[in-house]
């Protein structure tokens, strides 16, 4: 069993507040401190061509690494994970999350 990718988009209830923005970065680059995170990628919509199959009405999106599911199962259950929904959620107005595991 290979690497498991979470990728997780948020879009904020005030999509033009800078400041909600950049609380909810702030708040997601403290999940790279949980053990289980092998990598991380904070991200905004790209400027790139606009295409029926792009998505970009989101505001911010997360993407984490884990060695395998178990820790991905670790990581949802972790504090700090807990305490960032907790503290961030009133943030948001949706959130979708895609995990995929590696089939290479």
């Amino acid at each position: 069993m290979g690497p498991l990718v979470h990728h997780v988009f948020f879009w904020l209830k005030n999509p033009e507040s800078l400041e909600d923005k950049q609380q909810l970065i702030e708040g997601i680059k403290q999940l790279k401190t949980i053990e289980q995170v092998a990598d991380i990628h904070i991200g905004v919509p790209a400027s790139t061509e606009k295409r029926d199959v792009v998505e970009n009405s989101y505001s911010v999106t997360e993407m984490l690494i884990f060695a395998n599911e178990q820790d991905e199962a670790i990581y949802q259950k972790h504090k700090i994970h807990q305490e960032f929904v907790d503290k961030h959620q009133h943030l948001w107005s949706k959130v979708l999350v895609f995990d995929s595991k590696s089939v290479l």
